[in-house]
């Protein structure tokens, strides 16, 4: 019985310890949930993709209430496809947002989707607090300017002085243009069912875009118009043109052969308190079997270039650095963002869309 005993104490004295041991350690083990903020703030910041950041404060309640509270640069934005869904350039998705039913997305300007409904009424509505805005852009005017054409054809973008998170009695100027790049300004008021019409077939606005609290509006042929807004929209607004199309605006860059066929698209955006015009140049690689000049093509090159408003007379002149900014620029919207603010994004570096304004041109691909 001794020896029994003693050939099998130390067993169950090992046996002991080590369930003491596994006692012991259990507590090393916290929950996730446990995570220091500062380790939360880490991980976050190494995320460039909003979809990734969203995702994470959905794993439990104190990482998303911490995550509330990490100062963190911008996420990479994402760029509003021509179908109504979303690209996010770090990883590749494509995201879908829910829309009301009978509507579809036609643009977006900062949080808010441009929406028509199938009566052609247009809406703002912002995809994550799911508040609308209804705005009184009657499309009616169209048809009485430019004859027949169908709204839902027809290219929109966006440009706000206030942002309607903020302010959403706010101005809204809509950029209303056919695919023969004929454009019209339409400014409105979300809260108050009144509206004015600029422009003609006369002026072609291309792109406009805000700046300095003026409105400009830009030309395929670089001409640079400055709108008036004003909140009496029962007044008549005046268009005045700053810029004509002369000097450095003509000409491709260096990288294009002047002996090669090209076409261009223009961009207007500010940008660190400059107001740039961005010309991406379009090469046809071989004829397209059914005329869409949009077909087999690539982007080559760009050339930018600062409207300097304090010459005599004002001019555009080409720069070729943005100072540290990232631009993206497409038909329904363009935005610079500075790159050190904007994880994932690289300095003097343009991220555009193949957007282009009739749905036989739209491409698939992003650039």
């Amino acid at each position: 019985m001794q020896a029994r005993t003693t050939e099998r104490g130390p067993a169950g004295n090992r046996g002991r310890r080590g369930r003491a041991a596994c006692m012991m350690e259990a507590p090393q083990y916290r929950p996730w949930s446990d995570l220091p903020p500062e380790l939360l703030g880490l991980v976050l910041k190494r995320l460039p993709s909003l979809a990734d950041r969203v995702r994470l404060r959905a794993v439990c309640h104190p990482w998303r209430s911490n995550s509330l509270l990490q100062p963190l640069p911008l996420p990479f934005p994402w760029l509003t496809l021509p179908d109504g869904t979303f690209f996010s350039i770090p990883g590749g998705e494509v995201h879908q947002m829910c829309l009301p039913d009978g509507a579809r997305c036609h643009g977006s300007i900062d949080n808010w989707l441009f929406l028509m409904r199938s009566d052609d009424a247009c809406t703002l509505m912002n995809p994550f607090s799911k508040t609308t805005l209804e705005l009184p852009i009657p499309l009616s005017f169209w048809q009485r300017i430019h004859g027949e054409y169908d709204p839902k054809q027809l290219l929109y973008k966006l440009v706000v002085p206030s942002p309607l998170d903020i302010s959403p009695d706010s101005l809204v100027a809509a950029l209303i243009k056919d695919d023969d790049n004929i454009g019209t300004v339409c400014t409105s008021q979300p809260l108050i069912a009144t509206y004015s019409v600029q422009g003609n077939s006369v002026h072609r606005f291309f792109d406009a875009a805000l700046f300095d609290e003026k409105l400009y509006a830009v030309s395929v042929f670089g001409q640079l118009f400055i709108l008036e807004l004003c909140r009496n929209l029962d007044s008549n607004s005046t268009i005045n043109r700053v810029i004509d199309s002369s000097g450095d605006f003509h000409g491709g860059p260096e990288c294009i052969s002047r002996e090669v066929a090209f076409t261009y698209m223009v961009y207007l955006v500010e940008c660190a308190g400059r107001l740039l015009v961005v010309k991406r140049f379009i090469r046809r690689l071989s004829p397209s079997p059914d005329d869409n000049i949009f077909d087999n093509t690539q982007t080559p090159g760009f050339v930018v270039l600062e409207a300097d408003l304090h010459s005599n007379p004002c001019r555009w002149k080409r720069i070729s650095e943005l100072g540290g900014h990232a631009l993206f620029v497409g038909q329904h919207g363009s935005k610079s963002l500075p790159a050190r603010e904007c994880i994932g994004s690289q300095e003097d570096c343009i991220y555009f869309i193949c957007d282009y304004p009739h749905p036989k041109y739209f491409f698939e691909s992003i650039s």
